[in-house]
């Protein structure tokens, strides 16, 4: 296949592939030791990206909860409003190592991008990315990359950003960063990944991106919207896309994956071992069933991604609040949508159709929500009070 003759000049010499990968084993001496020493020795060197740092409405400013940064920084926060379901302060307490210290993973601070061309080059068809569309730029990330990466510290027209991936947990979620970079800290909850951020070195959940460690905590990170597709598929509906490199500034073989396969699936993603227990546990579903999840202060919602394929169209409350799930036929994705008058909405062939309008699933006329997919059992971990649609 194209993508193995590519990856065959790329350099195998990775220095130990489970450790790199964060997963092997715990380190040793106590789960508090190993969250200190996730702390220590950080970059506190702030990104150095200029931003206006304005982001969205609603957000605070990071300064003032950060008097001890040792430098101005500007990282985009907003109010908290996702019920836990449980006290924040356990998310530090149930944090344990992934067999890496803080950096072990390495960001990729500097990503460097090539066209469409170059992603038939070292992608097949069925391959998975994660795309984005900002101001009109659209960009993929192959997951074969960010497996051994799991953050890029981006900029696009001006704004700094952040694209993550936990190869653990399926998370692909993008957050606002200003000037500030985000680093992968070493540790996990819920198998999700912790990163920190280098002005503060505040710990922040990917999943559930509210600070329970360091000057910021309390304080929850700025989302947008990154899209679990496949290349195909991305290809056809962003033609113009730019594409991530293997051109990382680091030597990895990115021929393998520590884990298992995506295309086709197998191993650690399809299997039912967990390399690490979440804090909530249930069985309803295989662990790595892949849902829709949504969180917002209504509560949060998930919806079992093979229904939405086959229903389209699905509906759910949270608190009173009517909410649909409107699956994207191109992207086999789905976007999630707040309904608060419960507007009745049907499908239409690949459209959603209301007062006689038809939209496409990402266009709504409706307040969207942050929806991405996710492992069932670490969703389910963060959120045991969440609402299931299957």
């Amino acid at each position: 296949m194209k993508r193995q003759s590519r990856r065959a000049f790329v350099a195998t010499a990775t220095g130990g592939l489970a450790l790199l990968a964060g997963c092997s084993s715990p380190l040793s001496g106590s789960d508090s030791d190993a969250r200190d020493a996730a702390l220590e020795g950080a970059d506190n060197g702030g990104g150095g990206i200029d931003d206006d740092g304005g982001g969205r409405d609603g957000g605070t400013d990071a300064g003032d909860d950060a008097e001890d940064a040792d430098e101005e920084f500007d990282l985009p926060l907003r109010t908290v409003d996702v019920p836990l379901g449980y006290e924040l302060g356990a998310l530090e307490e149930d944090a344990l190592s992934g067999g890496v210290p803080q950096d072990g993973i390495p960001s990729i601070d500097e990503p460097v991008y090539d066209d469409a061309d170059y992603g038939d080059e070292i992608l097949d068809a069925g391959d998975p990315v994660f795309g984005i569309e900002i101001e009109g730029v659209a960009k993929a990330y192959p997951q074969h990359i960010l497996v051994f990466h799991e953050i890029v510290n981006d900029t696009i027209e001006g704004k700094g950003v952040a694209v993550t991936y936990c190869p653990l947990t399926g998370t692909a979620i993008g957050f606002e960063r200003g000037d500030v970079e985000f680093g992968v800290s070493g540790m996990l909850v819920n198998s999700n990944l912790i990163m920190y951020d280098r002005a503060t070195d505040s710990w922040w959940p990917q999943i559930h991106p509210e600070s329970p460690l360091g000057p910021l905590e309390g304080n929850a990170l700025r989302e947008f919207r990154v899209t679990w597709t496949t290349w195909e598929r991305w290809r056809a509906a962003h033609p113009e896309t730019e594409v991530l490199t293997e051109e990382t500034g680091h030597a990895r073989n990115y021929g393998t994956d520590p884990y298992g396969a995506y295309n086709p699936d197998e191993g650690y993603y399809t299997d039912e071992d967990l390399l690490f227990g979440p804090r909530n546990e249930n069985d309803d579903y295989h662990p790595k069933e892949v849902f829709i999840g949504a969180r917002s202060d209504d509560g949060a919602v998930a919806f079992l991604k093979d229904t939405l394929r086959e229903d389209h169209l699905l509906e759910a409350t949270l608190d009173g609040t009517d909410y649909l799930a409107a699956y994207h036929h191109d992207l086999d994705s789905a976007w999630v949508y707040r309904n608060p008058d419960g507007e009745a909405y049907a499908v239409d062939g690949e459209a959603y159709a209301v007062d006689g309008e038809g939209y496409d699933a990402d266009e709504l006329p409706l307040e969207s929500v942050n929806a991405f997919d996710a492992m069932w059992f670490s969703w389910y971990g963060y959120y045991p009070e969440t609402e299931v649609v299957a």
